[in-house]
């Protein structure tokens, strides 16, 4: 039975991803709980969202595992990944945005799994300071976290590679890397060889962060969705500190934000992560309160681009109306949806029907 998704701009399901062990280190695994203490959902509600909380996956924690220096904790990392995977499909067959809070970088081959349940061919815009374009065998650190993006595309450790049936879980024609600055020798010459799209950190500044962002996100616009990967060590570290791999010469938290902003406009983007925030890092709590403030106002910016004047009108309407005007209004509008769902479809007018199961799993 063929399954139709109903893009429903103002709602988020949230998933919490606790995972360090594709990291170098600890920390990772408490943003989740940090980010919701510090008023993420809240603040989500303020902005005009309906928040879904579908809660946090089994946290895993980094181990040095010294009887695998290749390739680090993969039976952690592998199980993090099964069990955030079905939570990413609920979250994505609701027709709200899931918005996943790592963790690292890995938990990304669970969402574009995740996502693929439903859409046969996903595309990933990867903001990140690192390509994470290195394998086991040129691995400096056995740090699976360093390996991301080669095993989106079908190359590394064989668990993670087969992780998704048939690989990859993403052609190289349909990853974007966007504000990457550091890059290893072997990960250079993979990314020479490679038909992967790159804004390194040079190019943005050559072109201008708006043009560039502008000319990467074009790169999405074929028949297919795409994911918005979005590490937070991108940033320069005088703009935000709390991350493992912090440093000078990333982008500015405005030009992040700019940039972020408009690859979240675009319809065809079906979910956003959040990485590599380390509470351990952040003792008083300022850098989460940046970072809460910073997605908010991406997906603010997401929210005016895609909400239709009808949509707005709507609403308007039914929070000026009585209560039971508001309710009835809800209710009407509501029904060519549950008539819908009776005959086992979701509706929508622009979303094709695809097959419940995607070839290829």
């Amino acid at each position: 039975m063929a399954v139709k998704i109903v893009r429903q701009v103002k709602k988020i399901a949230l998933i919490g991803a606790p995972t360090s062990a594709a990291a170098l280190s600890a920390g990772h695994e408490r943003a989740p709980e940090a980010l919701r203490a510090a008023g993420l959902i809240p603040r989500l509600q303020a902005a005009g969202f309906e928040v879904s909380d579908l809660g946090d996956c089994v946290t895993k924690t980094f181990q040095l595992d010294d009887e695998h220096p290749r390739a680090r904790n993969i039976p952690a990392l592998v199980a993090a990944l099964n069990d955030l995977r079905p939570r990413v499909e609920v979250a994505v067959k609701s027709g709200a945005l899931p918005l996943i809070i790592g963790g690292d970088c890995s938990i990304a081959l669970a969402v574009v799994a995740g996502s693929r349940r439903y859409y046969r061919h996903v595309g990933v815009i990867y903001v990140d300071r690192h390509a994470e374009l290195n394998v086991p065998a040129t691995t400096p650190s056995g740090c699976v976290d360093g390996m991301v993006v080669s095993h989106l595309v079908g190359r590394g450790a064989p668990e993670l590679v087969r992780f998704w049936g048939e690989p990859p879980l993403v052609r190289e024609p349909d990853i974007v890397l966007f504000g990457v600055s550091e890059i290893d020798a072997p990960e250079k010459l993979a990314l020479e060889r490679s038909p992967i799209r790159r804004y390194l950190k040079e190019d943005i500044q050559r072109k201008g962060l708006a043009a560039a962002a502008e000319e990467a996100a074009g790169r999405m616009q074929g028949p297919h969705e795409f994911i918005l990967h979005f590490d937070v060590d991108v940033m320069s570290g005088g703009d935000f500190s709390a991350s493992t791999y912090a440093g000078d010469g990333g982008l500015s938290l405005a030009e992040t934000q700019q940039a972020l902003s408009i690859f979240a406009s675009r319809e065809n983007m079906i979910a956003l992560e959040v990485t590599t925030y380390n509470p351990i890092l952040d003792s008083d709590g300022s850098q989460a309160k940046v970072l809460i403030e910073l997605i908010a106002g991406v997906l603010t910016a997401r929210l005016t681009a895609l909400e239709t004047p009808a949509q707005v009108a709507a609403d308007a309407n039914e929070s000026a109306a009585p209560p039971a005007a508001a309710e009835s209004t809800k209710s009407e509008r509501a029904e060519p949806e549950a008539t819908s769902a009776s005959s086992d479809d979701v509706s929508s007018s622009s979303e094709p029907a695809v097959p419940d199961e995607p070839s290829g799993e």
